[in-house]
């Protein structure tokens, strides 16, 4: 169980400090990542592509691909709560870098 939290933690970090990290002082607007239109399959072709540890663990945790996906079907605000969230978390700190350059390219696939 534990072992399922922590890559559960992964993907809520993950997506959580990416967006607090881009959010600065919590301001949303012009925000890449949490402004993003890319669907889940492009992120994880973006990270399939420019990640390929970090996308293995999505692909190897069911439960961190549909935290992911519900991040992506949020709108803006609550993109916002999450980062907020999150921001605190090691992991997030650990796997923000990817993240902000996967919202910066996913749309490229």
């Amino acid at each position: 169980m534990f072992n399922l939290l922590s890559k559960t933690a992964v993907a809520v970090a993950f997506c959580g400090l990416a967006l607090s990290v881009t959010a600065g002082a919590g301001v949303a607007s012009a925000d890449p990542v949490i402004d993003t239109t890319c669907s889940y399959p492009q992120v994880i072709a973006a990270l399939n592509t420019e990640n390929p540890t970090l996308a293995a663990k999505f692909s190897s945790n069911p439960l961190a691909g549909a935290m992911l996906s519900n991040f992506l079907a949020s709108d803006p605000s609550e993109r916002q709560r999450l980062a907020q969230e999150f921001q605190g978390t090691s992991w997030g700190q650990k796997y923000f870098g990817a993240m902000a350059s996967i919202a910066n390219s996913c749309n490229n696939y």
